[in-house]
């Protein structure tokens, strides 16, 4: 039985572009400069059950599922020694199990203090469905941290064509998973179509695994990790540091590009295309 190539993909192992698909994670990257929301959470839980954790802690494990996050800066020798020193015994699951519950209970309150869309988000959108792109996203939220997030987003402009939470998927970052989901649902012709644009290592890898480009986000996400009001506060000589020690995290993670915030990513869709057009894959 033969099959036929439809005529708007390529037919040789080349594949000249266009992009097709823009996939966005969500907190750092499209809303919540710095990241600032589950760091909160996470530091609220931990201090409520009497093992307070730092914010490099909480930051460390950022772009799993939220469940892992947890069990990871659980996992963590130091925080195990503290909550050992604590409790009188190492986590357990039932404390995973209470943590959890706890975190998505202080996430409801803490994405709506810190859902503010970072600025120029609106202004890519929109020039990248100019050019025909659909607009994809993925996040480390479950479902019902996104119940309560999407809403506040599509008030402020922000829609994208498909969401995929950890809670869609067998398997979080870094896998392959939600990247791919997206990639079927909005048509992609081809997986070397579709850009990943995400703040955490994790989910720069996620991107690779898929086959996918992969955009780095360093001064509004989580490897910087500060407000935009702190960012802006920062003299330029420390926010260059911090740009310094998160362009190498970003791309020691497999980013093909790296950019500040997502208002700078017009000229890297270019860029890719060019070489999509040259024959580079990513």
């Amino acid at each position: 039985m033969s099959s036929v190539i439809p005529s708007s993909r390529p037919s040789g192992g080349s594949y000249p572009g266009p992009l097709t698909t823009a996939i966005f994670d969500w907190a750092g990257t499209v809303l919540d400069f710095g990241c600032m929301a589950p760091v909160d959470a996470f530091r609220q839980v931990f201090e409520a059950a009497g093992v307070p954790i730092s914010i490099a802690e909480a930051r460390l494990p950022m772009g799993a599922a939220k469940r892992e996050h947890i069990a990871m800066i659980l996992a963590m020798s130091e925080v195990e020694g503290r909550w050992h020193a604590v409790r009188g015994h190492k986590p357990t699951a039932g404390d995973l199990d209470q943590l959890y519950a706890a975190f998505l209970s202080a996430d409801a309150a803490n994405v709506e203090r810190h859902s503010a869309l970072i600025p120029g988000a609106l202004e890519t959108m929109a020039a990248l469905r100019s050019r025909g792109l659909r607009i994809g996203s993925t996040t480390g939220y479950p479902h019902e941290v996104m119940a309560n997030l999407v809403p506040l987003a599509k008030a402020q402009g922000y829609e994208p064509d498909h969401t995929c939470t950890v809670s869609d998927v067998p398997r979080g970052r870094p896998a392959p998973d939600m990247c791919l989901v997206n990639a079927l649902v909005l048509e992609a012709l081809d997986v070397r179509a579709c850009v990943v644009v995400d703040d955490s290592p994790s989910g720069l890898l996620s991107a690779r695994a898929a086959g996918m480009w992969a955009v780095g986000v360093s001064a509004s996400g989580n490897e910087v990790g500060l407000s935009l009001a702190d960012w802006h506060a920062l003299p330029s000589t420390q926010q260059q540091e911090r740009l310094g020690v998160a362009r190498h995290r970003l791309e020691a993670a497999g980013a093909h590009f790296v950019i500040e915030t997502i208002a700078d990513l017009l000229p890297v869709i270019d860029a890719i295309e060019a070489r999509l057009a040259d024959g580079v894959a990513p």
